[in-house]
C-alpha cells in the first residue's frame, strides 16, 4: 500500500509539472520556430520584395530560380568542403590534442584554456581579426612574407584561395569546443579498463585502439552531428571576411540567402532558400538520430 501510495503520488506531480511546463514551452517553440518555418514557406511562393501584403504569386518558380543559380550550387559546394575538412581535419587535431591534454600534467589546464579560447571568441570579432591577418599589403600574412623578400598574396581577394582562408578560420574557430567535448569524455571514463588492458600487456596503441577510442563513440557522434549542422549554418565568419566574394566564390548557404535574399530585397527568392536549407538540415537531423544516435 505505502509503494502504492508512493508511485501515485510521483505520477501526481509529474503530471503537475507537465501541465505547468509544457503549454509554455510548446508556445514559444510554436511562435519562434513553427511560425516562422511556415510564413517562409509560404512567402517561398511568391515574387515579393518585403513590403506589403504578397499578391504576385508564382509558385514553384523561385525554387527553380535557386537550383537554376550558379551562387546557389557554389554555396552547397562551400559547405560540402566545410564539412569536410571539418570530419577530417578539425575532429581529428581536437581528439588527439584532447589525448593529450587530458593527462594530468603540469600547464595542462592552461594549454587547454589556450585553445578553447578561439571558440570563446566571437564569430564576428574572429572574421575581422583574420581579415587583418589575410591582408596582403598591411596584415600579419605580408608582414611575415616580406621578410623572406616575398610578396604576399591577397587570398580573401581571388576566387582560387578564398574558400580555403575560410577553412583555415574555420578549423581554428572550432576545434577547441570539439577539444574540450573530447575531455570531458576521457575524464569521465572508467579508468579501470585501462589500468586492466595495461596489466593484461596491452600497448598504448592497443589500449587507445580498442578500450579509448569505443568507449568515446557516443562523444565523437555527437561532435560529428555538431560539426556538420554548424558547417551546414555558416554564417557569421564568412561575411566579415569575404562576404561570399569575390565572384560568389565563397557563398555559403546562409550567406547566399542574406545576400540574395536580405539585401537585394527579394524575400520570396530567400524564403525558398531559407526552406531548402531548412529540410537539409532536418532530414540530416532525423536520420542521423535514427541510424547513428538510435541508442543514445
Amino acid at each position: 500500500m505505502a509503494s502504492t501510495a508512493i508511485s501515485l503520488r510521483r505520477r501526481d506531480g509529474a503530471f503537475t509539472a507537465i501541465i505547468l511546463f509544457l503549454p509554455p514551452a510548446l508556445l514559444l517553440f510554436t511562435l519562434f520556430v513553427v511560425v516562422p518555418i511556415v510564413e517562409a514557406a509560404w512567402y517561398s511562393g511568391f515574387n515579393w520584395n518585403g513590403f506589403g501584403t504578397p499578391t504576385r504569386w508564382v509558385g514553384w518558380n523561385n525554387y527553380i530560380a535557386v537550383f537554376n543559380t550558379r551562387a546557389f550550387h557554389l554555396a552547397l559546394r562551400n559547405n560540402g568542403l566545410i564539412i569536410l575538412v571539418s570530419l577530417l581535419i578539425q575532429l581529428p587535431l581536437a581528439l588527439g590534442l584532447a589525448l593529450v591534454l587530458a593527462e594530468r600534467f603540469r600547464g595542462a589546464v592552461a594549454l587547454r584554456m589556450l585553445f578553447f579560447l578561439p571558440y570563446v571568441l566571437a564569430e564576428i570579432a574572429t572574421g575581422l581579426i583574420f581579415s587583418f591577418v589575410y591582408d596582403g599589403d598591411y596584415g600579419l600574412l605580408a608582414s611575415i612574407y616580406r621578410m623572406f623578400g616575398a610578396e604576399a598574396p591577397h587570398l580573401l581577394a581571388s576566387p582560387d584561395t578564398a574558400m580555403l582562408a575560410i577553412l583555415i578560420v574555420v578549423v581554428w574557430k572550432y576545434f577547441g569546443f570539439h577539444m574540450m567535448l573530447f575531455i570531458a569524455a576521457l575524464q569521465g571514463m572508467d579508468r579501470n579498463l585501462v589500468e586492466a588492458a595495461r596489466i593484461d600487456g596491452a600497448s598504448r596503441g592497443q589500449v587507445l585502439r580498442y578500450i579509448v577510442i569505443p568507449l568515446l563513440y557516443p562523444t565523437i557522434r555527437l561532435s560529428v552531428f555538431f560539426a556538420i549542422v554548424g558547417s551546414l549554418q555558416l554564417f557569421d565568419l564568412v561575411m566579415p571576411l569575404t562576404r561570399g566574394g569575390p565572384a560568389d566564390s565563397s557563398q555559403t548557404m546562409v550567406s547566399f540567402l542574406y545576400t540574395h535574399g536580405v539585401t537585394r530585397m527579394r524575400v520570396g527568392f530567400g524564403s525558398a532558400i531559407g526552406v531548402i536549407l531548412f529540410v537539409i538540415c532536418a532530414t540530416f537531423a532525423f536520420t542521423y538520430k535514427r541510424w547513428v544516435m538510435r541508442d543514445e
